[in-house]
């Protein structure tokens, strides 16, 4: 009885002298281990909100997973173009992507409701729609292509410029003006006869510049960050509809994420997009001045006549894609008009 004691305590040690070991071994092993890296990659300035927010998700996670994760950011298109980021996304060449919200058509039509003209009043009407039951159901809209939608994130309003002045529809008869693949943007330049143009994001202000197009569309601080205003003697503030982007990754890499990291990373994403919504309502005045204030551009002021018939013009865009789109989607968006 004895031996067998004995036996058994020198088992015992034996096993717990490998416990040791191994949890060393895994110590010394994580130590030495090169840490994951992550790469983010968009198409805009450093200088601008998503800019802002990408490098604000870069600090939070190696603040809080240091040594495990190492994020890198690649701006302006560095990596990927806006017309093939999400197809590195689900080859996971990239694992966060923030395209805007038109670049998503292929993977599903419900999105296109952010393009629709004149849909939003403001801002703030579009904050409470996303944040609603119905926004927030739309980020689960592409699980079944492998996309995943982690938040909202804003830009702002979008105007018109060209090298003439935009007053009343009328006026871009006949003019080209660049847009995103999307087709309820081309929808809304053909209801008032001008000419959509699709063409990257990288390559409109060369577009500009050699007159090769009239005009764009943009955010304030898309049209400053980018020089926009140097090449296009007008802008028309509209405020025709939202330019917004969402933050996606793949449901490879996501679920691949363990649980505890995978809540850091959310965490981590959801502050960042909040920084960069608060700066992206605080550029879109500032850039706007600072446009005005280089005598570059001339701003148009519609008055509210001349904006109504840009309303009526564009307005029935809505009813074409409605049965993409649905119907209780629109609705719950008018809805948001009211606070």
């Amino acid at each position: 009885m004895k031996k067998s004691t004995r036996t058994l305590t020198h088992t015992l040690k034996s096993i717990a002298k490998f416990a040791t070991a191994a949890s060393i071994l895994t110590v010394s092993l994580n130590v030495f281990a090169e840490p994951i890296e992550i790469k983010f990659s968009h198409v805009v300035a450093e200088n601008t909100p998503k800019g802002q927010m990408a490098l604000k998700f870069k600090e939070l996670i190696e603040q809080r997973l240091p040594g495990e994760y190492v994020v890198n950011v690649f701006p302006n298109s560095q990596l990927f173009g806006d017309n093939n980021e999400l197809a590195a996304l689900l080859l996971n060449d990239v694992q966060f992507v923030a395209p805007s919200l038109s670049k998503f058509e292929r993977y599903t039509k419900k999105l296109q409701i952010f393009d629709l003209p004149f849909l939003f009043e403001d801002m703030d009407a579009v904050d409470r729609f996303q944040q609603s039951e119905s926004g927030q159901k739309l980020l689960n809209a592409m699980n079944r292509k492998g996309v995943v939608g982690l938040g909202y994130l804003h830009n702002g309003m979008k105007q018109f410029s060209a090298n003439d002045p935009l007053n009343v529809p009328k006026d871009a008869n006949g003019k080209k003006f660049r847009i995103m693949a999307s087709d309820v943007i081309a929808a809304q330049f053909d209801a008032v006869g001008a000419i959509p143009v699709k063409k990257p994001f990288s390559e409109v202000f060369t577009l500009l510049q050699t007159r090769a197009i009239d005009g764009q569309e943009n955010t304030w601080s898309n049209t400053y960050s980018m020089k926009f205003y140097e090449v296009q003697s007008h802008i028309t503030e509209s405020n025709h509809g939202v330019l917004d982007y969402m933050v996606v990754t793949s449901n490879t890499f996501w679920k691949g994420l363990p649980a505890d990291k995978r809540a850091v990373f959310k965490s981590s994403l959801d502050e960042a997009i909040a920084l960069g919504n608060k700066i992206a309502a605080e550029k879109g005045n500032e850039d706007k001045q600072a446009i005005l204030d280089s005598n570059r551009s001339k701003l148009v002021t519609l008055t509210p006549e001349a904006r109504q018939q840009w309303v009526n013009a564009m307005k029935p865009v809505w009813a074409k894609f409605e049965d993409q789109i649905g119907k209780d989607m629109i609705d719950a968006a008018q809805a948001a008009n009211t606070k």
